[in-house]
């Protein structure tokens, strides 16, 4: 059990939860959080060095009930599990789709601080719900933004803005957490151009460690296995980008 220390509002439908507690994790990384009386569900840890942070999005009865609580209420946390990023090469780019972000800057930070050139592609709908883009540019990473309406950056969707960007520059590995369609479109960007990739995906997860079965991705668990996975995987996966379990177990198009 942790206690809360703050809530803070990233944008209009995002909150980070800092909590008085530290946690050995790679980036890329979750947790699986626990509301007392409420619910369990995982969550990407956004924030690992000294103070233990969460970012997350209000989807659900969890969240909803997250972004409700106080400093000094406590919360359940277990983990961390998975998988996470790994720094490969010196020119990277990450590509961040809505809270997608939120694993991605700690990785964004790790990778600076290790040496590597970092180019980060933030998407979102429109400018107010891009997340981390100051947090990126802070650890020295060269910013670019796209969004969905125009009101910001490039107007289009974070996959045509790497695209270009992948033609201009080049880079060791791409990196990317988000929509799947988004990890699927970048995928095939990654593989036209002969560059490595790790990518972090999202599925309904219940257990956190490979059990339930409700995140399962073409023989492999999302929980476990994942949630980072390299080129190889990604190219093994049928389901990439087209379809899911829903919450009762029933295969469903993305």
């Amino acid at each position: 059990m942790f206690t809360i220390l703050e809530q803070s509002r990233e944008t209009p439908t995002t909150w980070t939860v800092k909590i008085d507690g530290s946690m050995t994790a790679a980036p890329g990384q979750f947790a699986m959080v626990w509301v007392p009386g409420v619910d369990e569900f995982p969550m990407s840890l956004s924030y690992t060095e000294g103070q233990l942070g969460i970012t997350y999005q209000m989807i659900g009865e969890g969240t909803k009930a997250l972004s409700k609580m106080s400093p000094r209420e406590a919360i359940g946390i277990r983990g961390p599990y998975g998988n996470g990023f790994s720094i490969r090469g010196k020119k990277l780019l990450v590509v961040g789709g809505g809270t997608g972000m939120a694993p991605l800057g700690p990785f964004i930070e790790q990778a600076i601080g290790h040496g590597a050139t970092v180019t980060a592609a933030i998407g979102a709908k429109t400018a107010a719900e891009l997340l981390f883009e100051a947090r990126s540019r802070k650890a020295g990473a060269d910013v670019s933004i796209a969004t969905d309406d125009g009101t910001k950056g490039f107007k289009g969707l974070a996959t045509e803005l790497a695209s270009r960007l992948v033609e201009r520059n080049g880079y060791d590995t791409l990196y990317a957490c988000g929509p799947e369609k988004m990890v699927a479109g970048l995928f095939q960007i990654a593989k036209r151009n002969g560059i490595a990739m790790q990518a972090s995906l999202e599925r309904i997860m219940k257990c956190g460690i490979g059990i339930c079965d409700s995140c399962a991705l073409d023989g492999k668990h999302v929980c476990r296995d994942g949630p980072v996975f390299s080129d190889k995987d990604l190219a093994s996966f049928e389901q990439l980008g087209k379809s899911r379990l829903d919450p009762t177990g029933r295969k469903v198009k993305l």
